[in-house]
């Protein structure tokens, strides 16, 4: 069996996936963070689960709960109180939030966003265009959808420099000591909760605002659930997006043939192509690894394998969305694939309520980057990228390429 969780399986891990996928669908192993948890592989294993309600998202039914050992979720978000967000809770509780939050997120607020999201990815090119050099993820990638989150949530302009920083912080340890993430994950809490204070007696047309205004037969979000909720838009809702805008460049710069077809669509305007190019980037090589924790509820099979009650199941996307059960030669890139059911924002109740938002933040900046920057091409050998660590997400720490100065 290949090794997880080493330097070269965070490099690759698609060849470790297929020989799980093949051998050991459904398997138990141990995590960086010494917990035990069941990896899901297959397609049609991993839609099932992602979809069964005897799989619970709420930590508490993890079995080392009771013992005061668990290591699951996002640090500091159970001492900051950021516990009653979408990712950590069930129905009828995630029924409600769900669609109080729906009422303020929705398909016209998102769709009414596209120039706020060009105008943004234009002046961060801008920034660097003169130069003929950038690192695509710390002066593209993290920037723009940080900026954007922000702007919809209605952090004002002067805050949202320090909402970059404390995201760097979540950024980069995101795969070392918790304490850097926990850090900001606090300061972010604090700033939320005066920021929802100072909304409710002044409210306007953003989605804090939105949030604080959405009700349910009378029943409003508390401010402890406004300000988790606020928090997991933010914090799901930017390095989601960071990872497609890096991976997904990454992979049209290493596939020439399709990034061919993906400028030709732009020169056409062939939004079409421009849309499944952007489905496609999210199967080939997505910005979540694995969906987050799920805890059985009682014991229960899978992939015929027996689970006991408490125990984490963890879905592995990008092993499930390279299946070729499913998906026609899965290995390789194919920006006009419209058979493409991918499971790159989860599937069922969890479905991500800001796939929507990223789709669009990710089509905009990638058309932006190869309209301007015809010639992008990396400024090092692919091997000497560097991948971040961590459980869940899958993205580059930076993304170094050059081009043809842009003048003016």
């Amino acid at each position: 069996m290949p090794a997880l969780f080493t330097h070269e399986f965070a490099t690759d891990p698609y060849p470790a996936y297929a020989w799980l996928r093949e051998h050991a669908p459904v398997h138990r192993t141990v995590l960086p963070s010494g917990v035990e948890a069941w990896l899901v592989t297959r397609y049609a294993d991993a839609r099932e689960v992602l979809a069964d309600p005897r799989l619970s998202k709420n930590p508490a039914h993890h079995s080392e709960a009771a013992h005061g050992k668990g290591k699951v979720g996002i640090p500091g978000e159970r001492s900051a109180n950021l516990m009653t967000h979408l990712l950590n809770i069930d129905p009828p509780d995630h029924t409600r939030l769900r669609r109080l939050v729906s009422k303020a997120f929705t398909p016209r607020r998102v769709a009414a966003f596209e120039p706020r999201v060009r105008e943004l990815a234009d002046r961060l090119i801008d920034g660097f265009a003169e130069r003929g050099h950038a690192d695509l993820i710390h002066e593209f990638a993290f920037p723009l959808p940080i900026y954007a989150i922000c702007d919809m949530l209605g952090v004002p302009a002067e805050d949202q420099d320090d909402f970059r920083d404390w995201a760097g912080m979540m950024i980069r340890h995101g795969g070392g000591p918790r304490g850097g993430v926990g850090r900001a994950v606090k300061r972010i809490r604090a700033y939320l909760a005066e920021l929802i204070h100072r909304k409710r007696g002044d409210l306007g047309d953003d989605l804090i605002s939105g949030l604080i205004r959405a009700s349910d037969h009378g029943e409003q979000l508390t401010e402890n659930e406004a300000a988790a909720m606020a928090f997991i838009l933010l914090f799901a809702g930017f390095e989601t997006t960071v990872n497609l805008i890096g991976n997904g460049t990454y992979a049209l710069l290493e596939h020439p043939d399709q990034r061919r077809l993906f400028q030709d669509a732009l020169a056409a305007g062939d939004t079409g192509l421009l849309r499944t190019a952007v489905e496609e980037l999210l199967r080939y090589d997505g910005p979540v690894e694995l969906a987050t924790w799920r805890f059985a509820t009682e014991p229960m099979t899978i992939g015929g394998q027996r689970v006991e009650t408490g125990e984490p199941v963890l879905v592995v996307l990008a092993a499930a969305d390279r299946d070729p059960s499913r998906f026609h030669d899965p290995d390789t890139l194919d920006l006009t694939r419209s058979d493409n059911p991918h499971l790159g924002y989860g599937h069922g109740i969890h479905y991500c309520l800001g796939a929507p938002l990223a789709r669009l933040e990710g089509r905009i900046a990638l058309a932006a980057l190869f309209e301007r920057l015809p010639d992008l091409r990396l400024a090092v050998e692919p091997s000497a990228l560097r991948r971040r660590g961590g459980l869940i997400m899958r993205g580059l720490r930076d993304l170094p390429v050059e081009f043809e100065p842009v003048r003016g």
